[in-house]
């Protein structure tokens, strides 16, 4: 919600996701427009592997371990290459040495689409890979929801 709170409530995720919704149907919609103009073996290649690099090893790692504790290099492998800025120099680095193509509107969409649909953001080292609840985060999500608003202090009159 801010620097200070770092959380959301069920709300604003909603509406962080719908933004994100709004540049995937954008990048959709450019795609659907120029889809004659795809290279299609770039584009998958685009899409997939942040996946490959990014998702996969960890989520592998995941369900194999008994505690579903995993190394970090897993979350940092996921930010990586979930992290817009990472992204941004691909696609940059795309540009500069192969030139502007239609295809390289997948990197946006498999970012777009994974925050608007499936509400994935970048991971935190202190919770499981895999969205599932903590139990502190349900105590305190619990706490915050059903905690009474604090009323607004007056303010002194300005003369």
């Amino acid at each position: 919600m801010d620097h200070i709170n770092r959380f959301e409530s069920r709300t604003t995720l909603l509406l962080l996701r719908a933004e994100y919704g709004v540049a995937l149907v954008v990048g959709v919609v450019l795609l659907l427009i120029h889809i004659g103009e795809i290279r299609w073996i770039p584009a998958v290649a685009l899409f997939a592997y942040i996946d490959v690099i990014g998702y996969i090893p960890g989520a592998i790692a995941y369900r194999r371990s008994p505690d579903k504790k995993i190394s970090k290099v897993y979350y940092v492998l996921y930010n990586t290459m979930h992290s817009l800025v990472t992204q941004a120099v691909v696609v940059g680095l795309w540009i500069w040495l192969f030139g502007f193509e239609w295809a390289l509107l997948m990197v946006p969409v498999h970012l777009c689409g994974d925050r608007a649909i499936f509400g994935n953001f970048l991971k935190s080292f202190r919770v499981p890979f895999e969205p599932e609840a903590t139990t502190g985060f349900a105590e305190f999500d619990k706490t915050i929801t059903r905690a009474p608003r604090r009323p607004q202090q007056p303010q002194p009159e300005r003369i």
